[in-house]
């Protein structure tokens, strides 16, 4: 038996076409314009908070994307964000400005989420229950191919400055150019208490049978940050060298992106919170081991790699957690709600570890994440012993 129509067969990769352009001008952007500021003089502080332009944007809009959604459908909401970021991402060139350039970022951010939030939810809505983690898997993989071969435009700048935000931008148009191929389409409304009432109503409706699952997109978000943000900064104060601090972080998306559709395809036989578990305690460990073996940076590195083969899945692990869980009407909110505790992570996790780094109590930043993956992980464990009565 087929898991997709012809129709959503080519639904379903032209969406997978768009996320994978939009994770590679997120990929491109951020070590490129802290690069670009890094050689202008501009204090690290500032660059680290233009950075964050991208998470509040998404923070911002988020209230308020559910019911156009609901309204006019996926299509008209994915037209409009693609066109937001590819505009701005054109725009770059024009006036090189702090604020000017923190206020395109938010506006990449307000698009991006539109971006992502339809996509995603147009995919968890129709995903057989059967091949959900595997569509969400392919999902997650393309957007981290994507962010991972951002950086790999970003000596473009070298030709001239303009250029990679131009190439980009292009690049964006081209793959948003192939959403007028689709046809659109509405989330399930079912006329009810949930549905009908605000924004708040469903939210709390949402997070009531499906809080579990945000843990995924949370702990991504805070590891994503943390490690790209600042563990840079601790390893070069440990005295590893830049290149090889590059490899390290790698070595993480590499394992993310190889173990994706694997862990994805398993938790559609065994069940996601047993495989979400497995990722989050595999993670911890990797962690844990990499923290006593930071003399020999091969080692870190193969640690790295370890611990993205179990937690560099657990955003899409979530998603698909989440859809499990969400009843088929509730879906926008359940999707809206992983943006949200994502950028939530995404600020959390600099936030904690410039913490760390400020006030250094002699133990290392890599322990620091095996923690946090360890306090996931038992919540997770309580969480789902909790509801295994209600299952029942």
């Amino acid at each position: 038996m087929s898991t997709f129509s012809q129709v959503e067969k080519r639904r379903f990769w032209i969406l997978v076409i768009i996320v994978s352009i939009s994770g590679f001008s997120q990929g491109m952007l951020l070590p490129l314009i802290s690069a670009i500021f890094e050689k202008d003089g501009i204090s690290s502080a500032m660059n680290g908070l233009n950075a964050t332009g991208l998470y509040i944007g998404t923070l911002l809009i988020s209230p308020f994307m559910e019911a156009p959604l609901r309204r006019f459908g996926y299509k008209p909401i994915i037209i409009g964000g693609g066109l937001l970021v590819f505009i701005s991402l054109l725009l770059f060139p024009i006036w090189k400005s702090v604020v000017f350039w923190y206020i395109l970022r938010l506006i990449i951010g307000i698009g991006d989420h539109a971006l992502h939030f339809s996509t995603q939810t147009w995919i968890t809505s129709f995903s057989p229950q059967h091949s959900l983690g595997r569509n969400i898997a392919i999902y997650g993989v393309s957007f981290g191919v994507g962010f991972a071969a951002g950086p790999l435009f970003a000596p473009l700048v070298n030709v001239f400055e303009g250029l990679p935000f131009i190439v980009s931008g292009v690049l964006c148009m081209l793959a948003w150019s192939l959403v007028f191929m689709l046809k659109n389409d509405y989330p399930d409304i079912i006329k009810g208490k949930a549905t009908e009432g605000r924004f708040f109503s469903r939210f709390k409706a949402t997070m009531a049978v499906a809080w579990l699952a945000f843990l995924g997109p949370f702990g991504y978000g805070f590891l994503e940050s943390s490690l790209n943000a600042m563990y840079p900064v601790y390893a070069l104060r440990s005295g590893i060298e830049f290149t090889s601090v590059s490899i390290i972080l790698a070595s993480f998306s590499v394992g993310g992106i190889i173990s994706q559709l694997p862990l994805g395809m398993l938790s559609d036989k065994i069940g996601r919170s047993s495989v979400f578990l497995i990722a989050l305690g595999g993670g911890a460990i990797s962690f844990f081991i990499a923290s006593t073996l930071e003399v020999s940076t091969t080692a870190v590195m193969a640690m790295f790699f370890v611990a993205g083969l179990f937690a560099g899945s657990i955003f899409s692990l979530g998603i698909s957690y989440m859809s499990d869980l969400t009843p088929k009407h509730l879906l926008p909110t359940g999707n809206l709600l992983c943006g949200i505790f994502f950028s939530l992570g995404s600020l959390t996790g600099p936030f904690l570890g410039g913490l760390f780094l400020e006030f250094e109590a002699g133990f290392s930043f890599l322990l620091l994440i095996s923690l946090f993956l360890a306090v996931l992980f038992i919540v997770s464990f309580i969480g789902k012993l909790k509801q295994r009565p209600t299952v029942a």
